[in-house]
């Protein structure tokens, strides 16, 4: 299970607070956001692909599978034992399950099924409306490209084009963290980075380390865990949705 964090008790006006500054400093004002767990939520593509692996290996008892047993995108072990199934059973599934999930999980096709994260869409209107420059930073191959724009479109986010931008991973050898560490220095070309959000805790770690003056905000979905401890002055939010919050 991945550490959670506590939420910023303010965290609704933090979030105003940047779509403001992005106004104050349009138009050179640039706001980074990851896509997977920050902006989309990809649980019903990891259901869709098990209740596929159901059907293909006549695993019947997964049939109902559903986005609903889990709980972050990152436990199935949790997620197969809220299913029903019990530890013994957990285990032999995922030993067969893993090598299956791999070959499609980062394909175009399967992130079709991704929804947007509570708020995503209109915040990210917002700052585009603010005058910022919105730049989608995520490590998902460039072979989801086609994939990925048509659920940002579908879901009413701002698509590429005038002052957006979305940057996608086109080395395989590269890693999730040196992908991300590596735009760093092109976002700064772009102009003023007010702000970046992420979910994973290393990669906002490291936009804090880059960006000082900038609000990095930790959308808490669930993360890997692969990185357990946040830097100083990261603000904690649970979804994007400031007029609900």
């Amino acid at each position: 299970m991945s550490v959670a964090f506590p939420i910023h008790d303010r965290w609704p006006e933090v979030l105003r607070e940047v779509l403001a500054a992005a106004e104050r400093h349009t138009p050179e004002a640039v706001l980074a956001f990851d896509l997977d767990s920050t902006l989309l939520d990809n649980r019903p593509r990891q259901a869709a692909i098990v209740r596929a692996f159901a059907r293909e290996r006549g695993r019947a008892e997964l049939a109902g599978f559903e986005a609903r047993h889990l709980h972050t995108g990152f436990d199935m072990r949790d997620a197969l034992g809220r299913h029903g199934l019990a530890p013994e059973e957990v285990e032999r599934v995922l030993a067969d399950f893993r090598p299956y999930w791999r070959e499609r999980f980062f394909t175009s096709d399967a992130c079709r099924s991704d929804v947007p994260v509570r708020g995503a869409p209109g915040y990210a209107r917002r700052a585009q409306a603010a005058g910022a420059q919105v730049v989608y930073v995520t490590a998902r191959p460039e072979e989801m490209r086609p994939g990925t724009l048509e659920v940002l479109a579908r879901h009413g986010f701002p698509v590429p084009g005038k002052r957006v931008e979305l940057w996608m991973r086109s080395d395989p050898e590269a890693t999730d963290d040196g992908f991300k560490r590596g735009t760093h220095r092109h976002l700064a070309e772009r102009g003023r980075v007010l702000a970046a959000f992420d979910n994973e805790p290393g990669h906002a770690n490291d936009y804090r380390a880059s960006f000082p003056e900038a609000t990095v905000v930790l959308v808490a979905t669930g993360h890997s865990g692969r990185v357990s401890e946040l830097a100083e002055g990261i603000v904690i939010v649970p979804h994007l949705d400031i007029d609900r919050p």
